[in-house]
């Protein structure tokens, strides 16, 4: 998941000039790729900025801390990116901050900061809304990833692998590979991981044996990347089932995979492996089935009515989209059941409103222009919001990689320094930024943490993992994580 590279190329054709004044107070909200790319281009586009970094967690890095699954640790190695940049002297990290509630608002923020830029991401997931969503079993593939990451928000999810032995994947993307994957490697592999202790002793008394990831659309256009298909196809004696019937390709199909290199890879790889493997799993192998041209309809209760037995799922054709010229699943009104005791939705991430904030709620997106948050629709004909701006899935919606943010966060800054250049974020009021902020969270008895702070988490977590044999062991309570940093 979030695979990361180093690439020359930039989206900007000029480098960033250097713009002078005493001093350009930045306030980013949010910790993860995006808020941190976006950092360090505004350090080194203005020599007078000042940047803020906030964050809700005690811990920075957002999902590359608490999204990327534990065995891609070479994912990982941007942290030490971002921690340079935090080392800047003209840059601050304030962990266990907020958006509102008991934190700082986002009018607060504005009369502090000449800039705002939010880059908080996507914390919520998306609703399928078919009948029985609301059972026991049924989670989001959000929660999971949060809960065997040691996110501290999801330390305690109830999550049952003991009852049950198969559980349903809904999705065929990367994050849904991810937890299909962690739900089935071989848990000696995932004890030299920095997975959370309680997810590695869940796994390792798990009873779960198969794993059905479900697809509404077929091979040619499945969601993941080949680098991921590989690996959980990979997995050490693990039986993998594709129906080769599912493999057929029409005209479109054909055309899709000229036109995508990298999902003609995907599909050369189910292929390959559906030409490949036994017709039946050997008693007691660990089982995974790929289930094309399927769409969740109902989610069927046990019994006690309380609890998930069961997916109906029903039978879909491939339909021409005239508008954008995709193809789209269709209900065929067919339908078959697959029985399991968990299921893991991976049907996208949703960014929340906070007060003050417009927000799509249909796109789940701030709407904006190149990054400048705009009020009203639509975006080309509304007005901007002069001085607050957006990154990452928060701007363009949970999609790409890590990489992705870095071109996202240039754009974003490239309008900052074109509209500090215009005279546009010249306010009547001074702006006092980190000083303010300060003030702001002494009154309201906010403890702060700041980087010095988690690299005190960042040592005791290593330190415990060396006792281990791991990178790290990590803290996934929330007064434990306080209590280290302000150690």
């Amino acid at each position: 998941m979030f695979p990361f590279f180093h690439r020359g190329r930039s989206l900007i054709a000029r480098s960033f000039s250097s713009l002078r004044s005493d001093q350009f107070n930045v306030c980013v909200v949010g910790s993860g790729p995006a808020g941190f790319y976006t950092a360090e281009k505004m350090l080194k586009g203005h020599e007078a900025a000042k940047v803020d970094i906030i964050d809700r967690l005690p811990t920075p890095f957002g999902l590359v801390r608490s999204g990327v699954a534990p065995d891609h640790p070479e994912t990982k190695i941007v942290v030490n990116q971002f921690s340079r940049v935090a080392g800047n002297e003209r840059c601050s990290f304030f962990g266990n901050v907020s958006l509102g509630g008991r934190g700082v608002s986002l009018s607060e923020l504005r009369q502090l900061y000449d800039v705002v830029v939010l880059a908080y991401g996507a914390e919520s997931d998306r609703s399928l809304g078919v009948p029985g969503e609301d059972l026991g079993g049924v989670y989001s593939a959000r929660e999971f990833v949060w809960w065997y990451n040691g996110h501290p928000d999801c330390k305690a999810m109830p999550f049952d692998l003991k009852s049950t032995d198969a559980a349903v994947v809904l999705g065929q993307g990367n994050v849904a590979l991810d937890v299909a994957r962690i739900l089935l490697r071989p848990t000696a592999e995932l004890a030299a991981t920095d997975i959370a202790d309680h997810a590695l002793a869940a796994l390792q008394e798990s009873t779960i044996r198969k794993v059905y990831l479900i697809g509404r659309r077929g091979p040619a256009q499945a969601a993941c990347t080949a680098k991921e298909l590989r690996e959980i196809l990979g997995i050490k004696d693990l039986y993998v089932h594709i129906q080769e019937s599912d493999l057929v390709k029409s005209q479109t199909d054909e055309m899709e995979l000229e036109n995508s290199r990298i999902r003609k890879r995907v599909y050369e790889l189910f292929a390959k492996k559906a030409a490949s493997h036994r017709s039946n799993a050997i008693m007691g192998q660990r089982e995974l089935h790929f289930i094309f041209f399927r769409k969740p309809d109902r989610f069927l209760p046990s019994d006690s009515g309380l609890h998930v037995s069961g997916v109906r799922l029903e039978k879909t054709s491939l339909k021409e989209n005239g508008e954008s010229g995709r193809q789209v699943a269709v209900g065929t009104g067919q339908f078959d059941d697959v029985k399991c005791g968990m299921v893991l939705k991976s049907i996208g991430y949703k960014s929340v409103p906070v007060d003050g904030l417009p927000f799509n709620m249909h796109q789940g997106i701030v709407p904006n222009i190149r990054g400048r948050v705009v009020n009203g629709a639509p975006p080309e004909h509304a007005a901007v919001e002069h001085g607050l701006y957006v990154v990452g899935w928060l701007k363009r919606g949970p999609t790409g990689i890590i990489a992705t943010n870095l071109y996202c966060a240039e754009e974003t800054v490239e309008s900052i320094l074109e509209d500090e250049k215009k005279g546009l974020l010249i306010s009547d009021s001074q702006k006092i930024g980190r000083q303010g902020l300060l003030q702001i969270l002494e009154n309201k008895g906010v403890n702060y943490v700041p980087f010095s702070g988690w690299q005190k988490i960042d040592s005791e977590e290593k330190l415990r993992g060396q006792l281990k044999g791991k990178p790290r062991d990590k803290i996934t309570d929330w007064e434990e994580l306080l209590r280290v940093a302000n150690a």
